[in-house]
């Protein structure tokens, strides 16, 4: 898994690999500190993803609001 900065990554970027970080959480096999670390990337993925859909919602909710002026 590369591990480029969670803030540069779009949504289809931060979705992917959050699905990877819960597969290799899932198998296990990992060391108590690796298991860790990649929880809290995937928590940090997860936000990443909120805000995306939450700017997206953003978005469309302006567009409908100006379309109805």
């Amino acid at each position: 898994m590369t591990e480029q900065p969670i803030a540069e990554l779009g949504y289809e970027q931060a979705r992917d690999e959050l699905v990877e970080v819960v597969r290799a959480l899932e198998t296990g096999g990992l060391g108590l500190d690796e298991s860790v670390a990649l929880w809290e990337r995937g928590e940090a993925l997860a936000r990443r993803c909120e805000e995306a859909l939450a700017g997206a919602r953003a978005r469309v909710e302006k567009a409908l609001s100006d379309a109805e002026e």
